[in-house]
């Protein structure tokens, strides 16, 4: 909604407004949405097989392991052995945090728990695995067809809500839960008094004007840097929520999720510094070598014409 009125055109004869034309081809965008419905789907589904908050955040942010492994085997890139021992320092400490399994879901647990966890750890994986592909794929769209990100927010988005017709039951039950006194924790009802009926659906919007800004972030972003890049901004803001999840929600925590956590993002640090130098050496894809050659023949043809 906050994207169409940009891309309407409005004829003068007064007939009805149609779509400007677009830079990138609809199959792109249409495999991108394929791949991103069904791992926010894969990652909102995560929360009901007793995985806690605090390990789906530090697990997520192995991302950069995935988005490194795809890139050295699909966009052909190279990286050095400092960038390749952080990664690996990375996921070793995502490894460890997905063991801990916080104290506060330990105390109680049940091999049926542990048979959900180990099913939500797999759909997290499952969804990691999407989540880089979809980096992938944006990177060789922005690469062959340009920066278009706002277009790919739009369509991106516009073409995957006929999907959620398949899901009408469980958003009705979404927005009946709205209702429900446990939906305002960890807020005091009598604090709030007559506004609390209301505080749900507040955070609902704020929620959706928070994910508008993230999604819009995201996708300017890597449209200007690789998915890797992005992906270490990504792990950045992973580790705020961390630290918000547990001092505001009072999320499990233990030593082990704590030395797991940390690793994370001191691996995300260490590949920051290593990839400053000037250590990448990316192999061109075929498009790029296409736009450089093309850059210099015209250049050429300036040089003569000057």
């Amino acid at each position: 909604m906050q994207s169409l009125p940009s891309f309407l055109v409005f004829p003068k004869d007064g007939r009805l407004p149609h779509l400007k034309p677009r830079h990138v081809p609809l199959s792109s965008w249409a495999l991108q949405v394929i791949v991103l419905t069904s791992g926010s789907l894969m990652n909102n589904w995560v929360f009901a097989f007793s995985v806690p908050l605090t390990i789906q955040i530090v697990f997520r942010s192995a991302g950069l392991a995935v988005s490194m492994l795809l890139g050295y085997l699909v966009m052909k890139k190279r990286y050095s052995l400092a960038q390749i021992a952080a990664v690996a320092f990375v996921s070793a400490g995502v490894i460890l945090a997905t063991l801990s399994r916080p104290s506060s879901s330990t105390a109680s647990a049940t091999p049926s728990d542990l048979g959900r966890y180990t099913i939500g750890v797999a759909m997290l994986t499952f969804s990691l695995l999407l989540t880089g592909i979809l980096g992938v794929l944006q990177e060789r769209t922005y690469t062959k067809y340009g920066p278009h990100w706002k277009e790919g927010v739009f369509y991106t988005h516009c073409l995957s809500l006929p999907i959620f017709l398949f899901f009408t039951s469980d958003l009705k039950r979404g927005f009946r839960g709205l209702a429900n006194p446990a939906s305002i924790a960890p807020f005091s009802e009598e604090a709030l008094g007559s506004f609390a009926p209301y505080i749900p659906h507040a955070v609902l919007v704020a929620n959706m004007f928070t994910q508008l800004a993230c999604v819009s972030g995201v996708n300017q972003l890597s449209s200007h840097v690789s998915s890797v890049s992005t992906n270490l901004v990504l792990t950045a803001r992973k580790a705020i929520s961390l630290c918000f999840s547990v001092w505001w929600f009072g999320n499990g925590w233990n030593a082990q999720l704590g030395v797991g956590a940390g690793m994370v993002f001191l691996g995300s640090l260490f590949y920051t510094a290593a990839t400053s130098r000037g250590s990448t050496s990316i192999t061109p894809s075929p498009s790029q070598r296409r736009s450089t050659a093309l850059n210099g023949t015209a250049a050429t043809k300036k040089s003569k014409a000057d």
